[in-house]
């Protein structure tokens, strides 16, 4: 069986004056205004920004994959190396920060759009609220999946990772179809595992470990390529899980988060350093899989996470 999504090529969400869904124009064309709410909060496009700081490796990701990379003046809090078909795209764009930017460093790029991947990146003490920043003439727009004061949302899908791309593209007036397209032919492309497997998304901590649950793209990964996950009846994106749930839960395979401050190799050490979790049936088989840090975050990676996962599944022998 293959994962098949909705196909979407637009923001159903965005409201344009005079119509509802116009074809994408050339930036130096008249265009007309894109209006909708953004984690609750109303979000007016007159013009496609021009100069954009983008905050989380999400957005940053967003836009080179639709072509945007030069529209990006800063970038801040980025969770690692782009992929490399991006890489190119990249190169040299400033970074601010290797954390949250402040407002000051943030306004002292002249930015008409601040892009994040987090909704917590608007706050006081990171790159400010968004009425501030909207006093200074700086437009925000947080990551839809990344919602939680406003218009929070459900169990993940592709078509709404699709449905995300859309809006997105509809801001910087440019077609989100080609992109759209070449996602769903890798989605298309992919087969499920078959042999009933269950799994651990783990992400960080050691006391108590910092899992992938079950609405997030964890969840929609684990689900694309035919693993079970043992935290899928958590109705969260992540959530901590005990040791002892984790032991008796005894899942077939690990998926290890690695990032340059908790990497998979660490996670490793300690999963066999522990006599617990020693005993694990994956840590036995040495059924790691393995996966990049921003490729737990709802978008344009969320496809190619799924098919990396599926090609170590097919290595993956288990005995």
């Amino acid at each position: 069986m293959k994962i098949r999504a909705i196909g979407l090529v637009a923001a159903p969400l965005v409201l344009l004056a005079g119509c509802s869904a116009p074809a994408p124009v050339a930036t130096d064309s008249p265009v007309s205004v894109v209006r909708f709410e953004n984690c609750g909060i109303p979000v007016t496009f007159t013009t496609p920004p021009e100069r954009v700081v983008t905050i989380k490796s999400t957005s940053t990701e967003m836009m080179l994959a639709l072509g945007l990379g030069d529209r990006i003046v800063g970038t801040a809090f980025q969770d690692g190396p782009v992929p490399d078909e991006w890489a190119a795209e990249a190169e040299g764009l400033p970074e601010i920060s290797d954390f949250m930017p402040s407002e000051e460093a943030v306004l002292d790029l002249e930015p008409d759009l601040v892009y994040a991947g987090w909704e917590s990146a608007f706050a006081a003490d990171a790159a400010g609220e968004r009425d501030e920043l909207a006093g200074f003439g700086v437009a925000t727009y947080v990551q839809p999946a990344a919602c939680r004061s406003a218009q929070v949302p459900g169990k993940l899908d592709f078509a709404e990772i699709f449905r995300e791309i859309g809006e997105a593209a509809s801001i910087f007036r440019v077609d989100a179809a080609p992109l759209i397209a070449d996602q769903q032919a890798a989605l298309d492309a992919i087969v499920p595992d078959d042999r009933g497997l269950t799994a651990l998304w783990y992400s960080s901590g050691t006391d108590t470990p910092y899992v992938g649950a079950g609405i997030g793209a964890p969840e929609l990964v684990l689900e694309t390529v035919g693993l079970t996950n043992i935290a899928g009846d958590i109705d969260q994106t992540w959530s901590s899980l005990g040791w002892e749930s984790i032991v008796d839960a005894d899942p077939d395979v690990i998926v290890l988060i690695d990032a340059d401050w908790n990497t998979a190799q660490s996670k490793i050490d300690l999963l066999e350093s522990n006599p617990a979790t020693a005993r694990l049936s994956a840590v036995q088989h040495d059924a790691y899989l393995i996966l990049p840090f921003a490729a737990g975050e709802a978008g344009v990676r969320t496809v190619s996470a799924a098919a990396s996962l599926a090609d170590q599944l097919k290595e993956l022998d288990l005995g």
